[in-house]
């Protein structure tokens, strides 16, 4: 995960591999203890060490440490020479790719990067997958086991993940295989590189001709230009020792000085021009770029080119240090300013661990409340992998917090759902004991007693909360088969008994529709008499099924227009409706229905005579008041208006009572 990059990596640094290899030390001899005081440590042109004071000998403790960092890196590079390739390998943001991503950019490095190349990038991708996946592995489980799924039963496996082990597989065998690869060859120009040193040591003693001597040193110092990678481990220790004879070989050049000088104005001019490169550098902005060209720099000053005139050394040295630092200082402050960064993400983090905290501990009581809060959590987490990398120092310790918040949340919103798991059980056991009663009673003829039933468990059915999701279906499925079982059997047996209602109903619907479209002579007393005929045969068509009465609103809602067409009186209207009414009450087989509407019109008589007396009494307050007066004649208009209310209701009450 890219929590867990350094900030090396993050500069483009790779971690440094290390190879097991039976290789000697190079000999100490290789260095005689006499010469070892003119033997230069950092390189073969640093001034030769002196005392110092404390603060000097700080300031150059700092300067080895940027220098030590240099030789290192090329020192890894010199093992392997395809390395240096990793620098111009992006490191991506691998904390923000998704899973698929994730295993699409390993598999574009392992195809086309050099192995050895892509280990810190492959290694960052590696731990990203495996946090990412941990998470989805997590979410999987958590829905197995709510869904019922005992624990030890779980397994979980994708095709993305199939996919990245088999890439990583074949990263790790192309890297084991090129390691091997390169062992002998390690050690073969090792040894090469030693036999050149033995070499230049037995220039000093051959009596020859100094120009002989001279093309033989040019032609080893061209075959160590060219004797390849060696092991990094014996990098510094070679370099030195060949630099200290080359040095060592100058000085017995004095007997031809124009040959040495030559090479001095040589190796001066172009260690000259490195410098100036170097200052270049200095004022270059691109920190990471400028280092990695001065780590190549620092290569060519120690590899490709010889010593310089001693008058010259000390000079060019410092120089090249000066610059040296000068970027290195840039280069920190860099990533002091990058530190100010880390920390304000540091912050964030600890600000999105802490509101996932929150919601872990406040937890919630319902399923969509818990869905909320897992949406919630989500987003928080895609936040913390977005914010953005934090202080090498502290990156596992906020990692862990981030996991143990989230953990919580995880743990609490389980013991929610196995608490639901159990009540759902529960319910799924009452709905089972319903589904036992609907199937006893669905094929029952006792259609009084089993009707209501049927009902009641129908009500409970719906008040019963839910069952584990597995189940749901299929209990439902059982449960509406017996109760539609049952109501279909209802059903068909007041069909048969309704069939001379249904027969009714049909021949009312058309005597509905000849009333809607009867044409009226204009002749009042003979149209009368012709609504009144068909209303008679409304009447001797007989009762409809109780759920179609509502045919007859719909013929009261037409006499009422035909009504208003005749300019009948309104008492006479209502009473013929009122005979079509009680005829269809007095016809039907319950004689409740007539019972409640005899209930209905004394209680309207009651409330007609009631209103009456408080109009009555109202007239008093205007006992000083003339009759003309507008207010007082409406009150006798009420009062005239629910006379003759009361009238027609107590005229409907005597029709009904006529019938028992």
């Amino acid at each position: 995960m890219s929590e867990h990059d350094n900030l090396q990596e993050a500069d483009g640094k790779e971690e440094k591999k290390t190879i097991q290899e039976p290789v000697n030390e190079v000999e100490k001899e290789a260095v005689p203890e006499s010469e070892s005081t003119q033997q230069e440590t950092a390189n073969d042109d640093a001034p030769k060490a002196e005392s110092k004071d404390n603060t000097e000998n700080t300031q150059s403790n700092d300067d080895e440490s940027v220098l030590n960092e240099i030789d290192e890196s090329n020192a890894e590079d010199a093992e392997d020479e395809g390395n240096k390739d990793r620098h111009d390998i992006e490191h991506k943001e691998y904390d923000k790719m998704s899973l698929e991503a994730l295993a699409d950019e390993l598999e574009k490095l392992v195809k086309s990067e050099k192995v050895q190349a892509i280990k810190s990038h492959v290694e960052n991708l590696r731990s990203e997958f495996k946090s990412k996946f941990n998470s989805l592995l997590d979410e999987k489980k958590e829905e197995f086991l709510n869904d019922g799924g005992n624990e030890i039963d779980f397994y979980y496996s994708s095709s993305v993940q199939k996919r990245f082990k088999e890439t990583y597989r074949e990263y790790r065998d192309k890297l084991n295989t090129h390691y091997k690869n390169i062992e002998k060859s390690l050690k073969d120009n090792l040894a090469d590189r030693l036999e050149i040193i033995e070499e230049i040591k037995g220039l000093f003693n051959v009596e020859e001709n100094i120009n002989t001597t001279y093309k033989h040193f040019k032609e080893l110092q061209e075959r160590w230009k060219n004797a390849g990678p060696i092991p990094r481990d014996k990098y510094n220790n070679a370099w030195n020792s060949y630099h200290h004879h080359v040095e060592m070989f100058y000085d017995f050049l004095h007997l031809n000085r124009d040959l040495r000088d030559l090479d001095f104005k040589h190796n001066l001019e172009q260690k000259t021009k490195i410098i100036e490169r170097a200052e270049e550098l200095a004022e270059d902005d691109n920190h990471n770029r400028a280092f990695r060209e001065l780590q190549a720099l620092h290569k060519m000053w120690k590899e490709e080119l010889g010593p310089v005139g001693k008058e010259h050394r000390e000079e060019i040295w410092e120089r090249f240090k000066a610059a040296t630092k000068k970027i290195n200082d840039k280069r920190q402050a860099y990533f002091a300013d990058l530190d100010k960064v880390y920390e304000k993400n540091l912050e964030v983090k600890h600000e999105i661990i802490s509101k996932i905290q929150a919601i872990a501990d406040k937890g919630a009581n319902s399923h969509n409340a818990w869905q909320n809060c897992i949406k919630e959590v989500e987003a928080l987490r895609n936040d913390f992998f977005g914010a953005g990398k934090v202080p090498i120092k502290v990156n596992e310790a906020t990692w862990a917090q981030f996991k143990d918040s989230v953990r919580t949340f995880n743990r609490n919103k389980n013991a929610f759902y196995k608490n639901l798991k159990k009540s759902q059980y529960d319910n799924l056991q009452k709905k089972m004991d319903l589904i036992k009663v609907a199937e006893d009673n669905k094929d029952s003829e006792d259609f009084s007693t089993t009707t209501p039933l049927m009902k009641k468990i129908q009500s409970e059915w719906k008040k019963i909360g839910h069952v584990p999701r597995k189940n749901s279906d299929k209990i439902w499925k059982q449960f509406k088969t017996a109760c539609n079982h049952y109501f279909d059997r209802l059903h068909a047996v007041r069909d048969a008994e309704n069939a001379e209602g249904n027969q009714a109903y049909a021949e009312k619907a058309k005597l509905l529709d000849e009333l809607k479209s009867l044409e009226l002579s204009g002749k009042k007393e003979s149209d009368l008499e012709q609504v009144k005929n068909l209303i008679n045969k409304w009447k001797d068509i007989g009762n409809v099924p109780p759920n179609k009465r509502y045919i007859e609103g719909k013929l009261n809602k037409v006499l009422d227009a035909v009504f208003k067409k005749l300019d009948l009186n309104h008492e006479e209207a209502e009473l013929i409706k009122f005979e079509t009414k009680l005829d269809s009450l007095n016809n039907a087989k319950d004689p409740k229905h007539l019972d409640n509407e005899r209930s209905f019109i004394r209680k309207k008589i009651n409330d007609v005579k009631a209103e009456i007396n408080q109009l009555e009494n109202n007239l008093q307050f205007f006992s000083n008041v003339d009759d003309d007066n507008p207010l007082v004649q409406e009150v006798h208009q009420n009062i005239e208006k629910h006379k003759q209310s009361l009238d027609l209701w107590k005229t409907k009450l005597r029709k009904i009572k006529d019938l028992y």
